[in-house]
């Protein structure tokens, strides 16, 4: 029951929007966003009747690891495929497209065992990390809860809409997976003429749902980092830090750092329970120590001094020189050989969220790091920071270790 009433506040999230309503502009909003809006509740029925039939047919499968590194395989030619016809100079593609659906087809036959599969794996981990539940260490239940879960499939984008004289998400609305680029563009044209800063953004994975939503055409370490950020995403919203996170994307309380805590947190914990995964079921796929080269242009730091730049003249009160230096870089950006589509205020406000991130200006990524380091393992790490309710708090635990 806990885990239902969890679902369908998140799912409130996404349909008011994640925000307080101010009238005149959520009713504008909403009249633009409104042929494009991601149906949760008819996914939600298709979901069910998809996991219903995968336990009614589900068997037994011999080569596991086997099974999932040829679907990434598949996955990867199809990808492949799929470049060589946008890139095709001829009009005959017929034999390409032919080959194209013979692939989309075999991929289709994995990937509900897949799925099983690494959501299996996934909780192996967890429990060799005593990772189990939100109240484990009060009621003893040594049971993964929420239950890992996830399909993979297209995913819904996602309106970001931000104020033009700050950084700041002050709306995020679910949006169809299937909409065209010229869709997308008109929705911020028309969202932007409100007098804010929009963009329509691509999500790797969705939370908000149950079973959670991973995207279907990506590799085996972005699948499983993946699965593993949009479980920790429900089952920190068990926890005081992510239900403070939940009042936040409400709108009933919002605290930036609190949102910045949140999905730091869970990306440092997925990337670890990604790594060993992969380390135990994929040693190929296991990270290995390289070689550090100073690169000829380091991205991340042009990134993080176009931001500092940007809230530089946002707080000067000069938001157009703000856009126009934010566009000049864009195009620099693409010159350098990395497409930004668009780079905007939206854009820094979506991507800044995570502190671990080129775009964030903010320190609670080092010192998230810094107390991950001081932790006896993973499980005091996720569960001391999950029970938090302020910055502050973590500010006064550093404090303390010194």
């Amino acid at each position: 029951m806990k885990l239902k009433l969890v679902i369908i506040v998140l799912l409130a999230i996404f349909l008011l929007g994640g925000c307080a309503s101010v009238p005149d502009f959520d009713d504008n909003l909403d009249a633009i966003v409104k042929p494009y809006r991601f149906n949760f509740v008819k996914w939600e029925f298709k979901a069910f009747a998809y996991e219903t039939r995968q336990w009614l047919g589900s068997e037994d499968i011999e080569s596991p690891t086997d099974t999932v590194l040829e679907y990434f395989s598949l996955v990867g030619q199809k990808r492949a495929l799929e470049w060589q016809i946008a890139a095709s100079e001829t009009e005959d593609t017929a034999a390409l497209e032919a080959d194209l659906n013979e692939l989309e087809e075999q991929r289709a036959a994995l990937v509900s065992s897949v799925e099983q599969i690494i959501a299996e794996q996934i909780r192996e981990v967890l429990k060799e990390q005593g990772i189990f539940n939100p109240w484990d260490e009060s009621i003893g239940l040594k049971a993964t809860f929420p239950p890992v879960n996830f399909i993979m499939s297209q995913l819904p984008y996602l309106l970001v809409i931000s104020p033009r004289d700050r950084i700041e998400s002050m709306r995020e609305i679910a949006l169809r997976g299937n909409l065209t680029l010229e869709e997308r563009e008109s929705i911020e044209a028309e969202a932007d003429a409100l007098g804010v800063s929009s963009l329509v953004v691509a999500l790797g994975g969705a939370g908000a749902l149950y079973p959670t939503l991973v995207l279907d055409n990506t590799s085996l370490r972005s699948t499983i980092s993946t699965a593993v950020e949009e479980w920790l995403h429900q089952y920190l919203s068990l926890k005081p830090l992510g239900f403070r996170y939940v009042l936040d994307l409400l709108g009933i309380a919002r605290d930036y750092e609190i949102a910045t805590m949140n999905e730091t947190l869970a990306g440092i914990v997925s990337d670890e329970i990604g790594a060993l995964v992969r380390q135990k079921y994929y040693p190929e796929y296991a990270d290995s120590p390289q070689a550090e080269e100073e690169p000829e242009f380091d991205f991340n730091r042009e990134m993080r001094e176009i931001r500092i730049a940007v809230d530089a003249y946002l707080a000067e009160g000069e938001i157009e020189l703000a856009e126009e230096f934010m566009e000049e870089k864009r195009q620099y950006l693409l010159s350098m050989g990395y497409y930004i589509r668009k780079l905007n205020q939206a854009y820094f406000a979506f991507h800044g969220a995570y502190a671990d991130s080129p775009t964030s200006v903010s320190p609670i990524g080092v010192e998230l790091k810094r107390l991950r380091e001081e932790s006896a393992s993973l499980k005091e790490f996720l569960n001391t920071v999950a029970d938090m309710t302020s910055r502050q708090e973590l500010e006064e635990l550093l404090d303390s270790l010194e």
